[in-house]
């Protein structure tokens, strides 16, 4: 591929072949089943054919088709075993590889926002990039005054792209569905697009990198490389060494899985509470763990107990100016409490439950109390046996779970953060990572603790969160309805 494939029509019919193909593989399925072959085999060679259709189109499209597939990603623990073991693999090549641009692409876009005379800024660049992405790629250079660096280079074309592809996925929508059964794609699909013009704004991840560095230098557990220049289409930050989450997820130790875990839940409550920013994009390739000084350590880097977690890709933020909204902890602590009718009047304040509608609080509380069982004791080992659970409790129609679950409405400024929180539970699942949820409520999350609450209330009752999250405030903004565990 010498290019990011540009031209409407040409992606639209790459994009149009997918729902086209599953159909043509369900007809040929259907002829090796007369032939003789049981039900079972077949099936498998369908998802397995449908998985490497599926995440190779989205792979060479990038933009908009490939932001979905990751996404899509950190969700293939809450689906049956049968239908994610063929995609398992096919989705890590997602969270970390791509096709790449070729060198004269790089150089050209490197040109025109650096200037003719780039190559002055670097003593090496290397060529082939080190990874790959929905809307640029990554290569590896050393900066003029010697510290090494990731050179981060949009896509030519990356904006049009990716707003193409997302218009023609929410189209076929509802005809991906055999391809990735249990997810809702559409309102996934819909709050992609809304995040499009940050993604693509470099300026806007720098200083939300900037921001994160400096919050977190020489913190014991996190690790947020340093912005050293940014242009239009161009990101230079400081370079980190380290093990790709995807690997612990495919070969890590069960300590390496915990600590993982640990530090994911971590970096997900505290930060928004010390920046006021939420990291958007918590798919696994956006990870690394960093063992410590192998000098001072030995080879295998220390024990896992000791390493941190290195954080990338700053692109898709969601601003809280107050950290987390304080509703959610008072929610969360009411429903542990056992208090129907104040989660319910939460829950309605809140939006999360229209006028129009009138529900049971006792049934609502059945219906959320299964959901944050790993913040009811003191710590939780999530897998994907517990996640496919609660999927298929809220996705069978015949549940009082579903029943209730479609009545629910999620309101326009929840609706990133309830992608980000249901991405990293999907990424703690891969994990199988046994995690101390709830210590890190306790210490992050506002109105989480009782006593906080009630001196919170005293001190200021009229200060309760009314959603001071910036896409919230979007006027026309239909607010999304019925969104569930599995998307």
């Amino acid at each position: 591929m010498s290019d990011l494939p540009r031209k409407a029509v040409t992606r639209t019919a790459k994009l149009a072949a997918l729902p086209l193909g599953f159909a043509g593989r369900a007809t040929w399925g259907l002829g090796k089943r007369i032939g003789g072959k049981s039900a079972e085999l077949v099936a498998r060679e369908v998802q397995q054919r449908t998985a490497d259709q599926l995440f190779k189109t989205l792979g060479e499209l990038k933009g908009g088709a490939m932001k979905l597939g990751q996404a899509l990603s950190v969700f293939e623990s809450a689906l049956p075993e049968e239908v994610a073991g063929p995609y398992r693999a096919a989705l890590t090549k997602l969270q970390e590889a791509a096709p790449p641009l070729p060198a004269r692409t790089v150089h050209e876009v490197l040109t025109t926002r650096i200037g003719e005379d780039w190559r002055e800024y670097f003593l090496e660049f290397d060529d082939t990039p080190a990874a790959a992405a929905s809307i640029g790629q990554v290569h590896r250079a050393v900066w003029h005054d010697g510290r090494e660096v990731a050179v981060k280079v949009q896509y030519p074309g990356a904006g049009e792209a990716l707003l193409s592809d997302l218009a023609q996925l929410s189209r076929f929508a509802r005809l991906l569905g055999p391809l990735v059964p249990g997810v809702d794609v559409k309102p996934l699909i819909k709050e992609l697009r809304d995040r499009v013009s940050e993604e693509l704004d470099y300026e806007l991840e720098a200083q939300a990198q900037r921001e994160h560095a400096e919050e977190f230098a020489g913190d014991p557990d996190v690790v947020i490389p340093q912005v050293v220049h940014q242009s239009d289409q161009v990101l230079v930050t400081e370079w980190i060494d380290g093990i790709p989450l995807s690997e612990i997820i495919s070969d890590g130790t069960p300590e390496q899985r915990d600590r993982a875990g640990q530090l994911l839940a971590r970096f997900l409550f505290s930060g928004p509470a010390r920046t006021g920013l939420l990291h958007a994009d918590p798919h696994p390739g956006n990870f690394r763990l960093l063992p410590e000084d192998e000098k001072e350590q030995g080879e295998d880097g220390g024990a896992a107990e000791s390493w941190r977690l290195g954080v990338l890709d700053f692109g898709t933020v969601d601003r809280l100016p107050g950290g987390l909204p304080r509703n959610i902890g008072d929610s969360l602590r009411l429903t542990l409490e056992g208090d129907a009718a104040g989660v319910y009047a939460k829950l309605r304040q809140e939006g999360f439950v229209k006028e129009s509608i009138d529900l049971d609080p006792d049934e609502v509380l059945d219906y959320l109390l299964p959901i944050i069982e790993p913040t009811q004791v003191e710590e939780f080992t999530f897998g994907r046996g517990w996640i496919r659970e609660q999927a298929a409790r809220i996705a069978d129609p015949r549940s009082p779970a579903h029943q209730l679950g479609r009545q629910l409405n999620l309101p326009p400024s929840y609706v990133l953060i309830h992608r980000v929180t249901l991405s990293t539970i999907g990424v703690l699942c891969q994990l199988g990572a046994t995690v101390r949820l709830r210590e890190e409520l306790e210490a992050w999350l506002p109105g989480f603790l009782a006593e906080e609450a009630e001196e919170a209330e005293a001190q200021a009752p009229e200060a309760e969160y009314a959603g001071t999250t910036e896409h919230a405030e979007e006027e026309g903004e239909p607010e999304p309805e019925g969104e569930t565990v599995q998307a």
